[in-house]
């Protein structure tokens, strides 16, 4: 098995919000963070939405960064919510459970402009594919986020997150000030690649931790903290 090393992509982490909310409740994130947003705004917004919003805010978005947003489950709690609420559909659970993706509720509060937005979803192999897009941007600057919101029911079922998290990532092409170096690269087609999950992503970034690792067929990933 060999290495393909005339297909390498890279760039500089230049700064990372990420926390791990753990259990935390709906409703205890709106009140944590509900001075972060327009007044009344996280009544309209998912627990997600305010989640990311907040990550977001840390790295100071701009109308010229594209942003890379993946998501394995996204609004778990509002599908739950609304699926509880059968025979008697609520319009307002409906409303909320397809309610635009936690990046859009974040910036359309704000009216906030982006170049490019690609939102991604997957399981084993979605942190690879969300930093291809992030890498393959043409910008100078690309925000990668990510985050889930932990499932009640759904979690019985294996189709939700365990624990709620959220983190977005400032990923720049100058290694002046940069924190990390994440690259990818192509490998044979015959290496095993390996599960990778947003969840395990999420762990490496908080305990700035190194990655090596095929992480998607033909994709060698790799997190180096400088």
């Amino acid at each position: 098995m060999r290495l393909f090393f005339s297909a390498m992509l890279e760039r500089y982490l230049q700064a990372l919000s990420v926390e791990d909310f753990g259990l935390e409740e709906p409703s205890a994130t709106r009140e944590r963070l509900k001075d972060r947003f327009p007044r009344g705004a996280t009544r309209r917004m998912t627990q997600l939405g305010m989640l990311i919003g907040a990550a977001l805010d840390e790295l100071d978005p701009r109308a010229e960064d594209a942003v890379v947003y993946a998501s394995s489950y996204a609004e778990t709690r509002a599908l739950e919510s609304y699926l509880d609420s059968f025979p008697a559909a609520s319009p307002t659970l409906f409303q909320t459970s397809i309610h635009p993706s936690a990046v859009q509720q974040a910036l359309i509060t704000r009216q906030h402009p982006v170049s490019e937005f690609f939102p991604i979803t997957g399981r084993a192999h979605l942190v690879a594919h969300a930093v291809q897009a992030a890498l393959l941007s043409p910008v100078s600057r690309v925000l990668l986020c990510g985050g889930e919101e932990r499932g009640t029911w759904l979690l019985e079922q294996k189709v939700a997150s365990e624990r709620t998290y959220a983190f977005a990532l400032a990923l720049g092409s100058e290694p002046t000030g940069a924190i990390a170096r994440v690259g990818l690269a192509a490998v044979a087609a015959d290496w095993p690649a390996q599960r990778f999950m947003l969840t395990e992503f999420c762990d490496a970034l908080r305990a700035r931790q190194p990655v090596d690792l095929v992480a998607a067929p033909g994709l060698r990933f790799s997190l180096a903290w400088l």
